[in-house]
């Protein structure tokens, strides 16, 4: 029509809104869960204005992933504080996705990586590789000032937190148990996490191994004084 004006906005508003609800539809039921004719039932829309703004759902998938990823950078900008603090705000990330009955995005996404176009697997391998990176500086920083401790790279432990928080999360969400999750970051941080000079004494052991007790000499038990009395030594 002659003289009409293209208003903008209105198509970013409901780009943004169809990216709003097809993150929400990945998160619960998957990529492969919903269709563009869902998107465009709940948003009162034809599928062709959706088509307008996505011209497929590959370019939607690659959409959220970037989106995600972009978010993710930021919240994880806004992090600060010894490595400790900093790992247990990484923690709330997936309680928050929790209490919202939601997976990571791109943890849904991952089950589904066979099935997705090429695009879209390299951006979710970059939303992974930010993570790593992210959690390794801070595993590095914290190893630095003593705050935590571990085995093996940094690369390692980053790696296989982000792999048990996923798994944690999923079976959390699919079992109803969300103390699962609580338990799993509890653990995980209580092994690598400094809190005070008994922390190797205290600390849980490795996988079939028996929970290791501070030596009664160092607990100011009667037992422990006994075992120095008997080793001649002095007990104030």
């Amino acid at each position: 029509m002659p003289g009409a004006v293209h208003d903008t906005r209105k198509d970013a508003h409901t780009a943004l809104r169809a990216l709003d609800v097809a993150e929400r539809l990945a998160q619960t039921n998957g990529f492969n869960g919903f269709s563009y004719a869902d998107i465009a039932a709940e948003l009162g829309i034809t599928k062709a204005t959706l088509h307008y703004h996505f011209a497929s759902k590959a370019d939607l998938g690659l959409a959220l992933i970037t989106r995600y990823s972009r978010t993710l950078c930021d919240a994880l900008a806004g992090i600060t504080g010894p490595a400790p603090q900093r790992l247990r705000h990484y923690v709330r990330v997936y309680e928050d996705l929790l209490i919202r009955n939601r997976m990571c995005l791109c943890g849904m996404l991952a089950a589904e990586y066979a099935t997705l176009p090429p695009p879209m697997q390299r951006e979710l391998a970059r939303f992974f590789a930010l993570n790593d990176a992210w959690l390794e500086a801070t595993l590095e920083q914290g190893r630095a000032d003593g705050t935590v401790e571990f085995d093996g790279s940094a690369l390692e432990v980053a790696r296989m937190l982000t792999a048990a928080l996923e798994g944690a999360l999923l079976l959390a969400r699919s079992c109803q148990e969300p103390e699962r999750l609580a338990a799993v970051a509890h653990r995980l941080l209580s092994q690598i996490c400094v809190v005070g000079p008994m922390h190797r004494a205290l600390r849980a052991p490795k996988a079939g191994g028996k929970a290791r007790s501070p030596p009664p000499e160092q607990s100011g038990t009667r037992a422990g004084k006994a075992r120095l009395r008997a080793r001649g030594r002095k007990v104030r």
